[in-house]
């Protein structure tokens, strides 16, 4: 059987030296014993700081804060004394500022691909939320950018040498052990995969792994060139998200791209609801910034933006540079209560249930879409109200959304003339399919983000509360310090739901102070040259 994919391992392969190197820098560094460190990192086993970093459980600077406790214990049980400079943190940064990208290896895995190989990243990796992030977020999107598929372990809750993840990796990649090479500087981690009837090669110098590889693959890998691959514009993007210009951001010296989520505007709207998950929708939002070459970004976002941003910040830290949200509080999912019955308990949010029933809430939404954007956008002002209050309370049993509102509502002071011509239009063309079926995932979510419900948000962010929103009211937001330790809050008490149209001034200026007063962006890293 041809082969024709190759998975690459990072730490030691791609990128080196390993985590093992700058361990023993720093316990030399620091006068400890040899393997001090390491024995800390994999005490446990299974349960070792090292091996719940790797599957997710924890994140980096978790991974620091246990492994310091630990190397007190041990330091005490064994009579050593830690320098008062000591920090596991050295070693991580210290492998940031020294690393280097194995440009040779990257240069072979895309000749591999020019000729018709499929090639994969396959690491066992962290989910970094630590200060130094950005180096972090800048090696993932150069190697988003060279290979078909990266894989990390820590978004699989699963690590190498564990079969399962060679398993994964060949589902992803749709090939056959027999198909596949496999290269990693570990013999414990080619071990399974040669089992399984892949072709495994150690790694222990670039020369020698090119020439096998070479031999391997029937490819001529040695003194070939390949253009290095280049960063698309917004307007060349296949998501269906397109950039709209915001001038207050823009004027104030930033970058602002703004995103037609999955399902809205002109973006696509695909039928099947689990596309609308929020880990599919981060999953795009990190393809899309790949695309473009942004390796970190400050993320704003509203109403179901607002739970993608707070999303993307638990996930996705290294992507994301500081955090906003407009309406949306964050709240770690509770594993001791089933989310329907949580979101049942709260009558206001009764609607989402009516939401449910694929076609239901379509067939009355669509009926008329003038009329239903004119009901559901609209301000707080006096002047601006309809005739009856809206009540989100009792939804299902009044049969609608919309019942007893005027069948010919005029236009809103926030939507209207030929923005509501527009949206009217986007509407037309693709439904509300796609932004009811945000709603309908409401069970997968919630099974997602237990997986992280003992993180915090580290960097820094900004939740903007509005006093007269009736659904995302600003007692939802209290306690998120506990969570979110360098968070800032404003509050806009004469404002509804839609923020961003009912006091576009004051948000402006809210938006504006609070980006200028980030701290500056760290050096990016140099391999971001390649």
């Amino acid at each position: 059987m041809a082969l024709r994919a190759v998975l690459f391992d990072l730490g030691g392969v791609l990128f080196g030296p390993g985590l093992q190197h700058f361990l023993g820098s720093c316990e030399r560094d620091c006068a400890l014993p040899r393997n001090f460190l390491r024995k800390v990192m994999f005490a446990g086993g299974s349960d070792s700081p090292y091996a719940k970093v790797m599957r997710g459980q924890i994140t980096l600077s978790q991974l620091f804060s246990e492994m310091e406790e630990g190397c007190r214990q041990h330091a005490t049980a064994s009579g050593i004394t830690l320098p008062d400079t000591f920090s596991v943190a050295r070693a991580f940064e210290e492998m940031a500022a020294k690393g280097t990208v194995n440009a040779p290896l990257l240069q072979a895995a895309r000749v591999l691909r020019r000729n018709g190989f499929k090639t994969c990243v396959l690491t066992n990796n962290w989910v970094d939320d630590s200060a130094g992030r950005l180096f972090t977020a800048t090696l993932m999107n150069l190697l988003h950018r060279h290979f078909d598929l990266v894989i990390e372990s820590c978004r699989l809750g699963m690590q190498k040498p564990d079969p399962e993840i060679y398993t994964y990796a060949l589902d992803a990649l749709q090939a056959k052990p027999q198909e596949v090479i496999l290269l990693d500087d570990i013999g414990e981690n080619l071990k399974p995969a040669q089992e399984m009837g892949m072709t495994t090669v150690l790694v222990r110098d670039t020369e020698t792994v090119l020439k096998e590889l070479e031999e391997l693959s029937g490819v001529q890998l040695l003194n070939q060139q390949e253009p290095l691959p280049t960063a698309c514009d917004p307007s060349n993007m296949t998501h269906g998200y397109v950039p709209i210009r915001i001038p207050a951001l823009v004027d104030a010296g930033f970058r602002v791209i703004a995103l037609e989520m999955k399902g809205y505007g002109e973006s696509t709207a695909p039928l099947d609801i689990k596309e609308y998950s929020q880990e599919q929708i981060c999953k795009d939002l990190v393809v899309f910034l790949d695309k473009l070459g942004i390796p970190q970004t400050v993320l704003v976002g509203h109403d179901w933006g607002g739970a993608v941003v707070w999303n993307m910040a638990l996930f996705y830290p290294e992507r994301v540079r500081a955090v906003a949200s407009l309406s949306t509080p964050y709240r770690p999912a509770d594993p001791f209560v089933d989310i329907v019955e949580k979101m049942k308990s709260i009558p206001t949010f009764d609607y989402q249930f009516y939401f449910q029933e694929p076609g239901v809430a379509e067939a009355e939404l669509e009926r008329d879409i003038g009329r239903t954007l004119k009901v559901l956008i609209r301000s707080t002002r006096r002047e601006d109200r309809l005739p009856i209050a809206f009540d989100f309370h009792r939804v299902r049993e009044r049969g609608g959304l919309l019942v007893g509102f005027p069948e010919n509502p005029p236009a809103s002071q926030i939507l209207h003339g030929p923005e509501l011509q527009y949206y009217i239009q986007c509407f037309q063309k693709s439904g509300f399919s796609g932004p009811l079926n945000w709603y309908r995932n409401m069970g997968p979510n919630w099974r997602w983000a237990l997986s992280a419900k003992d993180r915090k948000i580290m960097m820094p962010a900004l939740m903007v509360t509005a006093g007269k929103d009736v659904v995302l009211h600003p007692s939802l937001s209290k306690g998120m310090e506990e969570w979110i330790p360098q968070l800032h809050r404003e509050h806009i008490e004469e404002c509804g739901h839609w923020t961003q149209m009912e006091r576009p001034a004051v948000l402006n200026r809210i938006l504006v102070e609070w980006l200028e007063g980030l701290p500056p962006d760290s050096l990016l890293p140099t391999l971001s040259k390649l």
